[in-house]
């Protein structure tokens, strides 16, 4: 079982100097912080490179890099299926899928957000009820935990995990 507390990339992992090399922004969303930190590094021609000494040390001030918006997203959207209701509506139901379509197309890291769509037209998210949602938000979870060489998570404790807390106490 992968460790909970630990968090892992959206979707994929991919080699991303291909922004740069179309000449596009850097994209910060889409890279890791050390990445960004070592493009900054290297500077831009006729940069002050004195200017960095003067930046945050750590990331808590900056835009998220790609493993934390990967791990927030993560949070946010296993919270939400575990707070999903138990016996939706019909339009409950359709919103949800919708959001999942929408969220897709709009998550800022391009690649991850392609990997999520490609995963949206193999497995349709399944909104009939709270547990089945939060069990297809694992699987989906599971299959980039898999790509990217990491440990899977036990899909029977979501919400043990993103809603009522670890069985042994811990979250009290």
């Amino acid at each position: 079982m992968a460790n909970p507390k630990r968090g892992s990339h959206l979707f994929g992992e991919e080699n991303l100097s291909h922004y740069r090399d179309r000449g596009e922004k850097h994209c910060r969303a889409c890279e890791s912080f050390q990445t960004w930190r070592n493009f900054r590094e290297k500077g831009k021609p006729g940069e002050d490179k004195n200017k960095e000494q003067n930046s945050p040390t750590s990331s808590d001030e900056c835009p998220l890099d790609r493993e934390e918006l990967g791990r927030n997203s993560w949070s946010f959207l296993h919270t939400m299926a575990a707070y999903y209701p138990k016996k939706p509506t019909d339009e409950q139901k359709k919103s949800m899928t919708q959001f999942m379509d929408i969220f897709a197309q709009f998550y800022p890291c391009k690649d991850c957000a392609k990997d999520l769509r490609k995963s949206l037209k193999n497995s349709r998210p399944a909104v009939q009820d709270r547990y089945t949602f939060s069990n297809w938000m694992c699987q989906i979870h599971n299959e980039v935990n898999k790509k990217l060489g990491k440990s899977e998570f036990d899909c029977s404790l979501v919400l043990e995990r993103w809603r009522t807390g670890w069985k042994d106490g811990s979250c009290d």
